[in-house]
């Protein structure tokens, strides 16, 4: 798993950084968003990939 392409996950309700996860920058040019359980809000939110 190279460093790179390491991204954080944050909640959009409660913006808390909930996940990490990778992304190939080359192949997929936009942010990621995912829908993603959240225990703080307990619930499935969105989460966004976060600026490093």
């Amino acid at each position: 798993m190279a460093q790179e392409n390491l991204v954080k996950l944050q909640c959009t309700v409660c913006k808390r950084i909930n996940y990490n996860t990778t992304r190939n920058k080359k192949s997929v040019q936009t942010a990621l968003e995912l829908k993603k359980y959240c225990k703080w809000c307990r619930k499935h939110t969105p989460h966004k990939e976060m600026k490093k």
